[in-house]
């Protein structure tokens, strides 16, 4: 994918989950069953706190970027989503920083706005940078290990559609 396609695959996908974060009573949305592990609160809270991370590394100057290494391989979309889904089977969980806390009814609104305004300014960031520069700096993710930018961004995509297939899958 160019840049213009992750963009338009980051602002989709994510304005997908919020708008059915959004229709979910409060009762549904704060609730927490035994058969899930987070409540649609918390997965929302999840995705805001591992789209943080990417949008803040993006800020960094090139050369602290290049700190993290050279690439040494560029994976496709799929085998980024194959490396996760490996990683999630063979035991990875988010670390404490992507862990959410208890999430209320009344933060819905807030955490709706506040993951929108995320995307549009990882987009911002997006759009300053060359499509070289998404092939050539690194950025680390603690189940898929070293990764380009552009497969941190494809990460990004996969992730809140598989967070928003948690909850349509497990309502509670």
């Amino acid at each position: 994918m160019n840049k213009g396609a992750i963009k338009k695959e980051l602002t989709e996908k994510h304005k997908s989950f919020t708008d059915y974060i959004s229709s979910l009573s409060d009762d549904k949305f704060a609730e927490r069953t035994d058969n899930v592990k987070w409540s649609a609160g918390q997965q929302l809270q999840h995705i805001f706190l591992s789209v943080r991370p990417v949008n803040l590394a993006l800020l960094l100057p090139k050369f602290i970027l290049r700190l993290f290494g050279k690439p040494k391989q560029k994976r496709t979309y799929e085998e980024i989503i194959k490396t996760y889904q490996n990683s999630l089977k063979n035991g990875g969980k988010a670390g404490a920083l992507y862990i959410p806390k208890s999430v209320s009814s009344n933060q819905k609104q807030k955490l709706i706005i506040d993951l929108t305004n995320l995307i549009m300014s990882l987009n911002q960031k997006i759009d300053k940078l060359d499509e070289e520069d998404l092939d050539n700096y690194i950025l680390p993710h603690p189940l898929i290990g070293k990764t380009t930018i552009r497969e941190m961004l494809y990460f990004t995509i996969y992730h809140v559609q598989h967070h928003h297939k948690a909850i349509v899958d497990n309502p509670n």
